[in-house]
């Protein structure tokens, strides 16, 4: 192990298996040519392509053509979920999202962090949790091993350090809450109005 520091040796992959590093690279060659260029409007063929690489995807689930994906196998979408162009999911762990979950531009989903006291600077991989109705700002940061609760708002740019309760919104660096969320209801308009 002599002189395998990670700025010396940024190629090495010591934390993952060679049939994880074959099927990355499959996946970089099928998200080229089938995904990242697929029209806007093609959320099923998306996901077809997805579910061929292990994604777990729900009804309905409309991923946008430049979403970066590091690891399909490790993404669970329940129904309806949204993911929006130029999101990261830096999935090294498993990101799993729940029902009605929108993932705005931008927003990056890190599963993956260093431990910098190490001299190897060992990997550190922590799963993340997103749950129902949750919305994810445009450009907000998720770090590993974060849960958020159901219906919880984060707002833009936010950088989420902490787990986030159920049905508060929450934005900032670091992301605190700011109020809770309560949801207006429509009724129904008379007949001949919209």
């Amino acid at each position: 192990m002599q002189d395998i520091l990670p700025h010396h040796n940024a190629h090495i992959d010591p934390c993952f298996s060679w049939q994880n590093r074959v099927m990355r690279l499959l996946w970089g060659i099928v998200y080229v040519m089938f995904f990242r260029f697929s029209p806007r409007p093609c959320h099923a063929w998306r996901a077809m392509v997805l579910r061929c690489f292990g994604a777990k995807l729900g009804r309905g689930c409309h991923i946008y053509p430049q979403v970066i994906i590091w690891a399909p196998w490790n993404l669970h979408c329940q129904n309806y979920v949204g993911i929006a162009d130029r999101a990261i999911l830096y999935n090294q762990a498993l990101v799993s999202l729940g029902e009605n979950v929108v993932i705005s531009q931008g927003a990056h989903v890190c599963t993956g962090t260093h431990d910098y006291e190490d001299e190897y600077f060992s990997l550190i991989t922590k799963p993340i949790f997103i749950g129902p109705n949750v919305w994810i700002g445009a450009e907000a940061f998720i770090l590993p091993g974060i849960t958020v609760g159901e219906g919880a708002v984060v707002g833009a740019r936010s950088v989420v350090t902490k787990d986030i309760p159920s049905w508060t919104v929450c934005a900032g660096h670091p992301c605190k809450i700011i109020k809770n969320r309560i949801l207006r209801k429509h009724h129904d308009a008379p007949v001949g109005q919209s």
